[in-house]
């Protein structure tokens, strides 16, 4: 790192930058643990079904499928992450505000639905676009230093807004007796819940533009700031650049279908877990809560190791198979045992932390860094193109099939499938070409 940071300044920034995430990820995830309830909409007073749900969950995917979250992080490079994070820290608010108000607005189930939706997209551009920034100035900050364990730091306390999201939820809007209707507004106290983290998440963010423009000003090595020299600064031209780098192509594709199956399987845990496995919704929220709980220990423990030892291609190839065989045994695990649900989150747990935890840092590695925020971005859209589909799949199924848990649970076998090959390709790339450094450690 640049000799003239402090080094409890990056930690201090760090700081400001992981509580955004933390908002972000307890707001998509908060009706997570809650999803059973859509599957009789008679007992929930927002009227939703499980197919609506699932449409409303998609809706964080739109516009970032649609040219906004790549045009985004072509923006983030040009303008720097200061303007185009402002800006989408703020919009990842406004969305949730939409979504709260139009769970306790009394619409109708439609007209509740289309507001929530348009909320949910906004909210979804706003958080990967916030998220973004956060990666991009990750990789700044922590240059030349510990940054595989940095970003497994922030992976870590974003994951733990999911774990509390997983393990709040429920608590918030209690189990009722049969018959009893869940009100409007039980069923958004999750939503303003969010909101109040997220208000905390933009103050921090605030602190931290302020922390990024000294940082800029008083370094004189502007190289990887918002400033640089002619040849150094973004062109529009460069994405064509990354669209030809192979190594890139396959990062992005791992993630699509590796956070697909985890992810889209997180939407609909308890619609998954209680018929699969016989469990009560208390015990499904903490069976589930064990994937960002995990995460908060072992994401930190597997960044040092890949900054300490390298060799990233061989832990994606590690945590695709665990994932894999995670969703094999939901899908096929003797029914009414609830000791594999266990088994399948303890390999689930592990899986997400070892994946993102080598391939996250090992983009900077393969695309240069007046770029990096639109590579991110890339990898990103990618990502939520597979997140709309497989949400909007899953909520189908369980929708219209008596075995729709077991239905999606292969469906998420065979997502996993196409991971591991990814994975498996990156590492014969990576021994093919040792000069890119993929399985090298990180320096500092």
């Amino acid at each position: 790192m640049r000799g003239n940071i402090k080094r409890y300044s990056r930690w201090l920034a760090l700081a400001c930058l992981v509580v955004p995430m933390f908002a972000s990820y307890y707001f998509d995830d908060m009706f997570s643990t809650l999803s059973h309830l859509f599957e009789d909409p008679s007992t929930i007073a927002l009227g939703w079904n499980a197919a609506d749900y699932g449409l409303y969950a998609s809706g964080y995917s739109v516009l970032c499928v649609f040219g906004g979250l790549v045009i985004c992080g072509m923006l983030l490079d040009k303008w720097g992450v200061r303007i185009t994070g402002s800006i989408f820290v703020g919009m990842m608010a406004g969305g949730a505000a939409m979504v709260a108000w139009a769970i306790t607005s009394g619409l109708s189930p439609k007209t509740s639905l289309s507001v929530a939706y348009a909320g949910c997209m906004l909210f979804g551009l706003g958080s990967e676009i916030a998220g973004v920034a956060v990666t991009r100035s990750i990789a700044k900050w922590f240059k030349d230093g510990p940054m595989a364990f940095a970003m497994g730091l922030e992976l870590a306390v974003a994951r733990l807004g999911t774990a509390f999201a997983l393990v709040m939820s429920p608590r918030l809007v209690a189990a009722k007796a049969p018959g009893e209707i869940y009100s409007l507004a039980e069923t958004a106290r999750p939503a303003f819940l969010g909101l109040s983290l997220m208000i905390a998440g933009m103050i921090l963010w605030a602190l931290f533009v302020a922390m990024d423009a000294r940082l800029d000003k008083t370094s004189r090595d502007t190289s990887a700031g918002e400033g640089t020299a002619e040849s150094d600064k973004f062109h529009f031209s460069d994405v064509l650049g990354l669209l030809r780098n192979k190594q890139f192509i396959m990062i992005a594709l791992l993630c699509v279908f590796f956070y697909s199956s985890i992810i889209s399987f997180k939407k609909f845990a308890s619609a998954i877990l209680i018929p699969r496995f016989g469990v009560p919704v208390e015990a499904a929220s903490w069976m589930v809560s064990m994937l960002p709980f995990s995460t908060v220990l072992f994401a930190p423990l597997f960044g040092i190791m890949v900054d300490k030892l390298g060799k990233g291609t061989r832990w994606m190839v590690a945590g695709a198979v665990l994932t894999l065989a995670a969703h094999a045994s939901l899908a096929f695990a003797p029914q009414g045992v609830p000791a594999y649900g266990y088994l399948s989150m303890v390999f689930l747990g592990f899986g997400y932390s070892l994946v993102p935890a080598a391939m996250w840092p090992s983009v900077p590695k393969i695309v240069p860094v007046k770029v990096l925020g639109t590579a991110y971005a890339l990898v990103y859209w990618v990502q939520n193109l597979g997140l709309m589909l497989f949400k909007m799949l899953a909520g189908k199924m369980l929708a219209v099939s008596k075995a729709g848990a077991v239905a999606v649970e292969i469906m998420f076998v065979a997502v996993c499938v196409a991971a591991l090959s990814l994975a498996l390709g990156l590492r014969l790339s990576s021994s093919k070409n040792p000069d890119l450094k993929l399985d090298a450690p990180s320096a500092g």
